[in-house]
């Protein structure tokens, strides 16, 4: 069933400007982006032409980010077994029962390998046997979102590179947190525009490559991310979907690579629905722009109508100038 949207022409605001260069990201307090999973795949979130325009209030306002790394979580001695007293000294004492393994022990350690690969992307595999089916929050470059190990304590994903560094971040839920990199020096060939969200305050990218039209060739979006392929040549740009939505709160990400060539123009749009779990209330998220090596990062609002709109859809144009205007300021 076709959307009703409404395209967000005005009332965009930027603060604080951000610095363009190196930057290091412990996540957001509150942000699929969609990482693939150990199988590959991503949700993906299907789109409609828009039918009428209205404005629609939203802001881009730049704050500062500046993350270290988390401490890894050390045991607890208070917490190890106690030995039981032997009931009478004639009597051997009982033996402990076994202690569990904390996940990152010498007998069951915790790894992270990071692999740079084709299009400046950053392929990960962690290791965690004793830590089946946990949710993580992996952080490279400003992006943060979400993952869940394996069965097996495993998981295998791919990022978008964002700094040149590569540095990448796998934060545990009791704090214990690893890390590794691998330097991107193809980076500064490509340039990536991602959109970061916690939960239900979803946010989607189109962008219109070449002139395309809402649904034509050219017009990239989750149902059309053009995915890269390997061994085989980029055309155009493509998106890449971030976050594991069942690791609960999910944080999800969107991020579209710009096509090689700098002179194909690129029209990009930034979409959010009105839902039961999203009208008449304010979404929040975060814009990012890797370029050059760097990364620029602003906050992003948008103001939804109230709950009679719910099936509508929210369109801001041209988010791309005001992010370049917040990081030049």
């Amino acid at each position: 069933m076709e959307l009703k949207r409404k395209v967000a022409m005005a009332a965009v605001t930027l603060a604080v400007a951000l610095g363009v260069g190196h930057l290091m990201q412990n996540g957001l307090v509150v942000q699929p982006g969609r990482v693939a999973d150990n199988d590959g795949t991503a949700a993906e979130t299907p789109t409609a032409a828009p039918k009428e325009i209205i404005p629609l209030a939203a802001g881009l306002d730049a704050v500062p980010v500046a993350v270290q790394a988390a401490t890894p979580a050390l045991p607890d001695a208070a917490l190890a077994p106690a030995l039981p007293e032997a009931a009478d000294a004639g009597l051997p004492a009982v033996a402990p029962p076994p202690a569990l393994l904390s996940g990152n022990s010498t007998d069951c350690p915790v790894t992270l390998e990071v692999m740079a690969s084709a299009q400046a992307t950053l392929d990960l595999m962690l290791t965690a046997p004793c830590r089946a089916s946990e949710r993580v929050v992996i952080r490279h470059g400003g992006l943060a979102v979400t993952g869940m190990t394996s069965l097996t304590g495993a998981l295998f994903t791919s990022l978008p590179g964002m700094e040149l560094a590569g540095e990448v971040s796998v934060l545990f839920g009791d704090g214990l947190t690893v890390s590794a990199a691998e330097a991107l020096p193809d980076l500064p060939l490509y340039r990536r525009f991602a959109v970061q969200w916690l939960a239900d305050d979803a946010f989607q990218i189109n962008a219109f490559e070449n002139g395309a039209q809402f649904g034509e060739e050219g017009h990239v979006s989750a149902t059309n991310p053009q995915r890269r392929l390997p061994n085989v040549p980029l055309r155009g740009g493509y998106l890449s979907l971030l976050g594991n939505n069942t690791a609960a709160p999910p944080m999800l990400a969107e991020v579209y690579t710009f096509p090689l060539d700098t002179a194909e123009p690129v029209d990009l749009t930034l979409e959010a629905s009105v839902t039961a779990q999203t009208c008449d209330r304010e979404l929040l998220g975060e814009v990012l722009l890797s370029e050059g090596g760097g990364v620029t990062k602003t906050d992003l609002t948008m103001a939804t109508p109230d709950c009679d709109a719910i099936g509508d859809v929210l369109v801001l144009n041209n988010p791309l100038p005001d992010l370049k205007l917040a990081a030049a300021n």
